[in-house]
């Protein structure tokens, strides 16, 4: 234990007296929490809208109206007809055209429905689709609202949002964000350990002292485990100002987690240091592990949407399980018999990370 003091000691003065990482440490997860959740929003707006009105009537001024103040929209220009639309689209100057047919009042008014023509660039899929959605709907309003059988009350659909009732993307991101910072605390930064004593020549050193692989590996987990716990607090703490949100769930279970996360992530940053012989080796592989961990995370897409080859894949990515858990205690509440399987895939990672830095790691100048 004594040994293990002197290197702990020794690592924290390092990092003490370098000039960037103390930085990151506070810096770092107070910039992307803030930037990201704002940029990082797959909510749609001012989708460009171009109109072919082929009515002329005061019933397509108002649904022009309507959907241009929803907030979603806003108009690119009129045309008298789709093929003037076209080039609108071609050119990127409207995402979406949507025609009104002629004699679209009297439809409506004498059945109460009519149809139009609805084209998107589907170029951007998910903006097509989204924004044809948000169309769709806000016509589907227009058409219940203005109705010409008064009598017969349309079918009337209430909805509760649960867990997050104003539909607000940012608590969906700002959780998963977070289980990002630890990501790269934990891979990056220790990843990069071994090979900067490496570069300097301070390694050769400690290669011809009797000191157990074990004990210098934990040497080099432990300060980042313990940065990395810094910066989920102070992660936390700019979600609480920042955004008013705090977990539902009980904050030990996501310490806990992160706890064991980390070991698992310094574990697979050490194991990518000791087979690398630069820090440019060693940034590059974790640069691909991260992006690989980030898309089949459920960071940005939801897992359930991926084929299924990428959803098994998803289940060897740590990351996954950080991000399932810090949403369902952050938004859900759940509580640790709901989150068994996380905890025993966190240890088994542990396991694997560790076990193969220690045994990647040799004696040898």
């Amino acid at each position: 234990m004594k040994t293990l003091r002197y290197l702990l000691e020794k690592e924290f003065k390092q990092i003490r007296r370098d000039k960037i990482i103390p930085r990151m440490i506070l810096v770092m997860p107070v910039l992307q929490l803030i930037i990201l959740p704002f940029a990082a929003n797959f909510e749609m707006k001012n989708i460009n809208l171009a109109i072919v009105d082929n009515d002329y009537s005061t019933t397509t001024q108002r649904i022009t109206e309507q959907i241009v103040s929803s907030g979603y929209f806003q108009l690119a220009g009129k045309t008298v007809s789709y093929a003037e639309a076209l080039p609108m689209i071609e050119n990127n100057d409207a995402d979406i055209i949507l025609e009104y047919p002629a004699g679209m009042e009297k439809d409506l008014g004498r059945e109460g429905q009519a149809t139009v023509f609805i084209a998107a660039n589907a170029v951007n899929a998910s903006k097509a689709g989204i924004g044809t959605s948000y169309l769709s709907s806000i016509l589907q309003q227009f058409n219940v609202s203005t109705t010409p059988n008064a009598h017969i009350k349309p079918t009337e659909i209430k909805s509760t949002n649960l867990y997050n009732p104003y539909l607000d993307y940012k608590a969906y991101m700002v959780p998963g964000i977070i289980a990002f910072l630890m990501t790269i605390v934990g891979g990056f930064m220790s990843a990069l350990n071994i090979v900067s004593e490496k570069e300097k020549g301070t390694i050769e050193q400690i290669n011809v002292t009797p000191l157990p692989k074990a004990v210098f590996i934990l040497s080099k987990l432990i300060p980042f485990w313990v940065i990395g716990l810094v910066i989920l607090t102070l992660a936390m703490i700019v979600a609480w100002l920042v955004y008013g949100f705090v977990p539902v769930g009980n904050i030990l279970i996501i310490y806990s987690f992160a706890a064991l996360y980390l070991f698992a992530l310094t574990g697979l940053g050490l194991a990518v240091s000791t087979i690398s012989a630069t820090q440019q080796q060693a940034m590059f592989t974790m640069f691909f592990c991260n992006i690989i961990f980030i898309l089949l995370g459920g960071l940005f897409t939801p897992i359930t949407s991926m084929p299924e080859w990428a959803q098994t894949f998803t289940l060897f990515n740590p990351l996954r399980y950080f991000v399932e858990l810090m949403r369902m205690v952050y938004l859900n509440g759940s509580i640790l018999s709901d989150l068994t399987t996380h905890f025993i895939a966190i240890i088994l990672f542990i396991v694997t990370f560790n076990v193969l830095a220690i045994i990647g790691y040799r004696k040898q100048s």
